[in-house]
């Protein structure tokens, strides 16, 4: 599960009662100069759409409006509804234009419903308004891989990377820089990955060699990735000790024994 996965609706709601705490404050305040409604607050936190509990008690905070659309929203989302769901949300997006925790909602559910291409659209306006949002960043890149804009994903993958020094995001970056053809900069990334101290805790799903998923150490995944980029400079003599140290790890790493099948 991602990042932007975790967050719960819970979040979400709780943005829509700042919102709803700050127009009341700023209502308050402003009673003395003028009888004027209270105007959108700035974004709050993201998140996904996943439905919780409400305390109906709290949700009084927020204006008459936003109420009607986050239970219908919240309604839709427990039976399943998910155009019901989508069509609430956006009703809130149309209500509080200014809460991007509404806006990455919409994000998510559009990425659940693999429209990736609307996911990364979303993505895109909400990096506009925040460029350093590991949340938003790590949804514009998926987006971008699953519609196959490998050059854009690539750009949000590092941004994400200078962000958090993620091991798994500079994995990603690796791989993408190798079917980007960038072999040279792969190979920066991949020993700066082989030095990560926490690398033999982490682990990716792969195929063994009876075509059934499994899990393997993510180091014969980048010691394969590399023997392919030695292999690419021509030193097969590298490549084949490099696929002879991830099989010696794991013995049925499909890719890496294909990878030594090929070479000459």
């Amino acid at each position: 599960m991602t990042y932007f996965m975790k967050i719960t609706l819970t979040l979400l709601f709780a943005s829509l009662l700042v919102f709803g705490a700050n127009a009341q404050g700023r209502k308050k305040k402003d009673a003395e100069k003028a009888q004027t409604q209270p105007t959108t607050t700035a974004p709050q936190q993201q998140s996904p759409a996943q439905t919780q509990a409400v305390n109906p008690d709290t949700v009084q905070q927020v204006d008459v409006l936003t109420q009607h659309f986050y239970r219908k929203y919240t309604v839709a989302a427990q039976w399943g509804d998910d155009a019901v769901a989508k069509d609430a949300l956006y009703d809130l997006i149309i209500r509080n234009p200014g809460n991007d925790s509404l806006i990455y909602s919409l994000a998510v559910m559009y990425y659940q419903e693999q429209k990736y291409t609307s996911s990364l659209l979303v993505g895109m306006e909400l990096l506009k308004r925040d460029p350093k949002s590991g949340a938003y960043l790590e949804l514009a890149a998926l987006s971008a891989e699953s519609v196959g804009v490998m050059d854009r994903a690539l750009q949000y993958y590092e941004s994400l990377y200078l962000l958090t020094g993620n091991t798994a995001t500079l994995y990603k970056i690796a791989f993408l820089q190798y079917d980007l053809k960038r072999f040279n900069e792969s190979l920066v990334n991949v020993d700066i990955i082989l030095s990560k101290p926490d690398l033999d805790k982490m682990k990716v799903n792969f195929n063994d060699t009876q075509n059934k998923p499994k899990e393997y150490p993510m180091k014969v995944s980048v010691l394969n990735l590399k023997g392919l980029l030695k292999q690419q400079s021509g030193d097969n003599v590298a490549a084949k000790k490099l696929f002879a140290e991830a099989l010696a790890i794991s013995p049925d790493f499909a890719p890496a024994k294909d990878s030594q099948a090929k070479i000459k």
